[in-house]
């Protein structure tokens, strides 16, 4: 699986300006509480939805995980490291599903396009 990087375009970057032009489309997967999906929020004035609250739909998650791979768990977070090993060794799918708050952020799904995280280092 090849993983495009792509360089922010200027402060908010080109997702942010394409969210701005089809923004009603648009949702925006994170924590309300994640400094990056408060700062995708205000560039955009998307509001965020809470995947604690809501979770992203199975169906939404499997793409995601079949265009990121395991790049899509975020393993440097506080609950990552709470996790047992056992619990480590569940598929990405079921580890997502029982720790939303695993997922790096935030996942932007526009139609067919989804694209993880926000700023210079944003995968799509």
């Amino acid at each position: 699986m090849l993983l495009v990087v792509q360089k922010n375009q200027g402060k908010c970057g080109s997702l942010a300006t394409n969210i701005r032009k089809k923004g009603q489309n648009v949702i925006l997967y994170g924590l309300k509480t994640c400094d990056t999906c408060r700062k995708a929020k205000t560039e955009t004035g998307i509001a965020i939805t809470d995947i604690r609250d809501t979770p992203v739909p199975q169906d939404v998650l499997k793409r995601a995980l079949e265009k990121f791979g395991d790049a899509l768990v975020n393993r440097r977070s506080t609950t990552w490291r709470g996790l047992s090993e056992e619990e480590r060794a569940k598929p990405a799918l079921q580890l997502l599903q029982d720790h939303p708050a695993l997922m790096k952020r935030p996942l932007a799904v526009d139609g067919e396009k989804i694209t993880l995280g926000w700023g210079p280092r944003k995968l799509s």
